[in-house]
């Protein structure tokens, strides 16, 4: 399903890599609507709307430059403005940096449509979605995060490597905190309704290490490159176009939970309401020893602003 003519999605730190990276990803995707690129960076967002727009030409999206004000007035809000991860660095310590800039965006955009759908993307995902829903004054479902999407795609695609199935007939999440306390559920992964660590290729699979490496993946390209943007940005473009699109469908993204009082990286339905319903999650008792961790974690951040 397409999203509707005049739908507008606006970008917050357009201007740089990963608003960057989402505009064109929502361009190349062929999601109608026109996406606003806003920046601290007048010059930066409109080069970067410039080229985008130059891949625009036989696609239905539009890309340009826009204001604060305008964004506000959008049907999706995505926030990538932020303090850039530095190498080695834990996102939890990038909270102090980035709550100043998520409170002064929010304040340039009201008034906030009251329809508006917020996605924050900036790191610490989960903490900062829930500054951004209480200093935005929208709806809890209104306001989401990318949350654990990009992880739990980087390990479906280890695994496909591993089975031989595509990643898209893998069912298997990252849960809990998009951080240093999130943790696979490996309780409830399965590939056509059948446990997945039953497959025989997963036979003496060293769990642990497999875990560590997609932890690390994001670290090695920091280290490498500087900041990672195109894994990032298709999936907050797909995220986007499951909001303007309604299309119902499940990513472990940040929403509130309200069995757990907090927001966290969880599975949920996500269509125009934002989220539709958040999902339970089968895990065992380790597994839920993890999942209290990473929501103290995220509960300790959120409770200092």
């Amino acid at each position: 399903m397409s999203a509707s003519v005049g739908q507008r999605v606006s970008i917050i730190g357009g201007g740089g890599n990963v608003g960057a990276a989402t505009a064109f990803a929502l361009i190349v995707k062929g999601v109608s609507a026109e996406v606003l690129l806003v920046d601290v960076s007048d010059k930066a967002a409109e080069g970067q709307a410039l080229d985008i727009s130059d891949a625009s030409f036989s696609l239905p999206g539009t890309c340009r430059k826009g204001s604060y004000k305008e964004a506000g007035q959008s049907d999706v809000i995505i926030i990538t403005a932020g303090a850039r991860q530095q190498p080695n660095e834990p996102r939890s310590s990038l909270i102090d940096r980035n709550y100043k800039v998520i409170q002064s965006i929010m304040d340039s955009l009201k008034p906030i449509k009251a329809t508006a759908k917020i996605l924050v993307v900036s790191n610490p995902v989960d903490v900062l979605t829930d500054i951004a829903q209480k200093t935005s004054g929208l709806p809890r479902h209104q306001v989401i995060g990318s949350g654990t999407y990009l992880d739990s795609g980087r390990l479906r695609n280890e695994l496909s490597s591993i089975t031989g199935v595509s990643p898209r007939s893998i069912h298997a999440y990252m849960l809990g905190e998009h951080g240093d306390n999130q943790f696979t559920g490996w309780s409830a992964a399965n590939i056509a309704g059948r446990p997945l660590l039953d497959h025989s290729r997963m036979k003496g699979v060293d769990l642990d290490s497999l875990y560590e490496k997609i932890q690390r993946k994001a670290y090695v390209i920091i280290d490498a490159k500087g900041s990672t943007f195109y894994g990032i940005g298709m999936c907050a473009a797909t995220l986007t176009q499951a909001l303007l699109s309604n299309t119902s469908q499940v990513f472990p993204v940040t929403n509130y939970v309200e069995q757990y009082g907090c927001y966290m990286s969880w599975p949920a339905a996500i269509g125009y309401d934002g989220v539709e319903q958040s999902l339970d999650v089968k895990l065992d008792d380790e597994e839920r020893k993890k999942l209290q961790t990473a929501i103290d974690a995220i509960k300790g951040a959120c409770s200092g602003y």
